[in-house]
């Protein structure tokens, strides 16, 4: 392949954040959205892959950070690294997200309602992360209603090699992380750590009355191992091991706000994947056996202040566990007529989860307990295929099963096509499918004193939708200058939503007159755009606009659905002025969005419209030789106070420096 392709390529890569890997053709290839690898170009779904190449690019370490430019997502932290964060996939609830870890699921069930805190994971051990868009259940189950995401981290291979990170700056932050990977013979091996630490921002807005300047720290430590063996040539005999533990600071969302020093929350996550993949027959068949382990603890306390006017304290203890095991195969077939890249993909999973749940809380003297101690199991099966009709239409397909002990099956599956036009540079892609949402543990069993009492007799959630778009990639005037053009249109429906609700009186049970639970109750619609234009028109310059725009709503009502910003918009260049010297400025706008207000007394007053943001980051590396590369990653530098959270600020402007070495 010439040099110029070859740089085409690695441009497209290093701008468009779509590339897992590439064949030897240049051709991006992606797996979580298919179980199968399969060019980007063919997949019919809104795919983003970030490289470990793109959040060094862009100065990403954690997760939040990395997903919050995505297209058709919307990142909501409460407040800086550490504290919680939800992510919503084109308008859907944070719930309806799975989240994989190297293919395991690992939402968590001793959330209250079964989601992923995506503030608590840091980036020293990723390689990639992919993001699929759209109902995935009919490949992943329960959660996958508005997409999945795919967290996976380094493997070793070839020569020994390590990579060593050292960064710090301001405001008092520091960060450390080093890989070291490779194999000999039939060993191979990666070993991962990482340390973040961060005395914090006031995430109190500087707006409220309540404003105090108390700082929020976070600290992250992360250790990871991913260990192989090759029996045979095509046979691996694998165990990955992952520990992080993350505590953060941050004020009492209470009546009012109050900047609080003493309220943190520590989050131990432990996880485990023994397997062995084989390629059978030549690569005919490709199968993977694994189980897994998933251990997720959350402390969460609060020292009585003096003056706090909550009178806020508590001792809060969350446990979630989930075993998974997986058999997943793929018959990759042979061309036959019109028919080229064929494949049948088959596979069985177990997943048992359990959640324990003490909470101990006091209000203004008045105290609260919640409680949660119980299981639920998942057996489930699925197929699907895939196949090229005279190397112009890729269509596929999956079905799945999953029989879930709390309340029965759930059926739901997928279908779509990529037909390719390249007299006209385009490629056009349509897809269907179905999701559901098993009812969490909460959900179901969950008890508190002041007089809510789960549902088992909940039903899932269920969603149906499509999405469809053309994509142009146009050449423009030389071999190394393009532009690619896409949009997206999306839409659907979910039903049988998991609400909760109030029970009329009921004077049986004092001192509660009034009892709550949760209830199949409502609908929402969901609909919108996703485009992006990426452009090269010179060598040292890239460019990647994208816009989305997102109307979720309650079909009953026509209520906006909260924190669902109508309009989204990012820019990214990455600029080239001399060899090794590469600058990236970032910006991103979020729209107005409907939220729970707090006035600037600190008080909160209803549900509202909450202000737009624009938030500018700049990064920029210096490659001095073949081993050590110098960078600066400047973070909200234009010091915005936006609320990601209505009554809670993101931080303000930090600058961190550092060097990164390479030894091999």
């Amino acid at each position: 392949m010439k040099k110029a392709k070859l740089f085409r390529y690695f441009l497209a890569a290093s701008l468009l954040p779509v590339a897992a890997w590439a064949d030897d053709t240049g051709q991006a290839i992606v797996v979580t959205a298919t179980r199968v690898a399969t060019p980007v170009r063919n997949v019919p779904a809104g795919i983003t892959v970030i490289t470990k190449a793109d959040m060094q690019a862009r100065g990403y370490t954690t997760l939040a950070q990395a997903l919050n430019a995505v297209p058709g997502l919307g990142v909501v932290q409460s407040g800086g690294p550490g504290n919680a964060a939800s992510v919503f996939i084109r308008g859907s609830n944070s719930e309806d997200v799975l989240v994989l870890l190297d293919g395991v699921p690992v939402n968590d069930p001793s959330e209250a309602n079964g989601g992923f805190n995506f503030g608590i994971y840091t980036l020293s051990d990723v390689a990639r992360i992919e993001v699929v868009r759209g109902a995935m259940s009919g490949l992943y189950g329960s959660n996958a209603i508005g997409g999945v995401i795919n967290i996976i981290t380094v493997q070793g291979g070839g020569a020994p090699k390590a990579s060593i990170e050292m960064a710090g700056g301001f405001p008092s932050q520091g960060q450390g992380s080093a890989t070291i990977s490779g194999s000999t013979g039939k060993f191979d091996y990666a070993l991962s750590g990482g340390l973040d630490e961060e005395s914090g921002f006031d995430a109190t807005p500087k707006r409220m009355s309540v404003y105090a300047g108390v700082k929020d720290p976070f600290r992250s430590k992360m250790g990871s191992v991913n260990l192989g063996y090759s029996v045979v040539p095509g046979t691996r005999v694998y165990v990955v091991a992952r520990a992080q533990q993350t505590d953060a600071g941050f004020p009492n969302l209470g009546y009012p706000i109050y900047d609080d020093h003493n309220e943190f929350d520590k989050n131990t996550n432990y996880f485990g994947k023994l397997g062995v993949a084989s390629e059978l027959f030549n690569g005919r068949l490709s199968t993977d056996l694994f189980v897994a382990r998933v251990q997720n603890e959350l402390h969460y306390t609060n020292l009585l202040d003096a003056v706090d006017p909550n009178g806020a304290q508590a001792n809060d203890v969350y446990h979630g566990t989930r075993t998974d095991m997986q058999w997943n195969n793929t018959v990759h077939l042979p061309d036959a007529g019109i028919s080229s890249l064929s494949s049948v993909m088959f596979g069985a999973e177990y997943i048992n989860d359990s959640a324990k749940e003490n909470v101990n809380e006091a209000y203004g003297g008045y105290p609260y307990t919640q409680a949660v101690d119980h299981a639920q199991h998942t057996w489930a099966g699925h197929v699907g295929a895939q196949t090229t009709l005279l190397n112009r239409l890729t269509l596929t397909a999956a079905l799945r099963d999953d029989a879930v002990s709390s309340f029965g099956n759930a059926v739901t599956w997928r279908t779509g096509g990529v037909l390719a036009v390249p007299e006209a540079d385009l490629r056009f892609k349509a897809s269907y499918g179905t999701g559901f949402l098993a009812p969490s543990l909460f959900d179901l069993y969950g008890k508190d004193s002041y007089g809510y009492s789960g549902n088992p007799n909940l039903k899932a959630e269920y969603s149906s939708g499509f999405e469809a778009g053309p994509e142009f990639e146009i050449p423009l005037s030389g071999p190394d200058s393009f532009i690619n053009l896409s949009a997206t249109y999306f839409q659907s429906s979910i039903r049988d939503l998991i609400t909760f609700v109030e029970l009329p009186p009921n004077e049986v049970v004092p001192p509660h007159y009034y009892t709550s639970t949760e209830a199949n109750i409502g609908r929402a619609n969901l609909n919108g755009v996703e485009t992006e234009a990426v452009l090269s028109p010179a060598p040292w310059l890239t460019a990647d606009f994208t816009y989305t725009r997102t109307r979720a709503v309650n079909a009953e009502t026509g209520a906006a659905l909260l924190r669902r910003p109508q309009n989204v918009a990012a820019a990214t260049l990455t600029i080239v002025p001399a060899p090794g010297f590469s600058i990236t400025p970032q910006v991103q706008y979020v729209g107005r969005f409907d939220d729970y207000l707090y006035a600037n007394n600190g008080y909160p007053v209803g549900t509202g419209s909450s202000d737009p943001g624009t938030i500018v980051n700049l990064t920029a590396s210096y490659r001095l030789n073949d081993k050590f590369t110098l960078f600066a990653v400047g973070k909200n530098i234009l010091n915005s106070n936006f609320e990601a959270v209505n009554g809670l600020q993101i931080p303000g402007a930090s600058l961190l420096l550092g060097v990164r070495a390479t030894i091999q």
